[in-house]
């Protein structure tokens, strides 16, 4: 089988984590298919990253000198163009991130590649690649093949394959970046609103409201009901787009992860993939829903098919 090559992420000169998880991924097909596992990275200082690229199961590292400090989408999709056609990967790993939805689609199109976004299970059947992603507002799991395709693209949902802790030696290769004609240019950072004191990525234990809260008037009832649980108030991306809450409270792969949670209780959340990413790893997890389809319940540890003002109002009479 052909090499599994992985695209690790970089931004304001730290390596993003989900980089490693999709090593993580390719090193363990590689224990059952037995390719190698090429690592590449993009960045203005390539060799900063190699270090930590270096993990157990990687057999080598390809740089390539940017002339971009930041991602460019442009920049990333011709120069992944040209070293998959000079490589011809059997595989290629890139995080489901913001970046990769920058360039990850046309790429494929381009190459003719086989596609899959979001995946969280991948394995072989035989020699035939196999990729597991949700559908139907994570209803459903699907099993996906590629028949005929000999290069397959596929971003990997983070928080998914734990990093591979031991270090590794591998073999480290340049690559020279071709010449690019750039249609953009990254201007700078904007910078989400000050939290206030409020880190939810450093709360014990969060209260989190979604869709279901139905109005921006009921918003008060559930941030007077956090503060009397002594639970940190959270919520979902529908109610940060809409201004509800500021963004800095939104949980999810666009906001943040509570990483130091150990009790969520969310409410009217229906459980799209995004917000999963920020807080599926939780131990408890609390769901109420009036849908008992809803996709939250699916990682819950404990899940109430019932009206979110109805338990609200328990809970108040109980803290008051």
């Amino acid at each position: 089988m052909a090499e599994i090559l992985v695209i690790a992420e970089q931004r304001r000169g730290e390596l993003a984590a989900a980089s490693l998880e999709c090593i993580a991924a390719a090193v363990e097909l590689k224990q059952s298919g037995g390719q190698s596992v090429v690592a590449c990275i993009i960045a203005q200082n390539p060799e900063s990253y190699v270090a930590l690229l270096s993990v157990a199961g990687v057999d080598e590292v390809i740089t390539v000198t940017s002339v971009e400090a930041e991602f460019q989408s442009d920049i990333f999709a011709e120069t992944l163009q040209a070293l998959i056609e000079q490589r011809q990967p059997g595989l290629v790993l890139v995080p489901h991130s913001i970046d990769a939805w920058g360039y990850a689609p046309a790429l494929a199109v381009r190459g003719q590649y086989g596609f899959a976004s979001d995946v969280f299970g991948i394995r072989y059947d035989g020699d035939d690649l196999v990729a597991t992603r949700a559908a139907y507002a994570e209803k459903v799991h699907v099993e996906i093949d590629f028949p005929g395709r000999q290069i397959v693209l596929l971003t990997v949902r983070g928080n998914t394959w734990k990093q591979v802790e031991e270090s590794g030696n591998p073999q480290i290769t340049e690559f020279a970046m071709p010449a690019i004609t750039k249609r953009s240019n990254h201007e700078t950072f904007l910078e989400p609103a000050s939290g206030g004191g409020v880190d939810i990525t450093q709360a014990e234990f969060m209260l989190s409201i979604g869709r279901g809260i139905d109005e921006e008037d009921n918003v008060e009832q559930f941030a007077e009901l956090a503060e009397s649980m002594e639970f940190t108030l959270g919520c979902s991306r529908p109610i940060a787009d809409n201004g509800w809450l500021p963004k800095y409270r939104q949980v999810g792969q666009s906001g943040k992860t509570v990483s130091s949670c150990s009790i969520y209780l969310a409410l009217g959340i229906s459980g799209s993939v995004q917000h999963m990413a920020g807080m599926k790893h939780v131990p408890n997890i609390i769901a109420v829903n009036t849908d008992p389809e809803a996709s939250i319940f699916s990682i819950a540890r404990y899940g109430v098919v019932a009206d979110i003002f109805d338990i609200a109002e328990e809970l108040e009479n109980h803290f008051d």
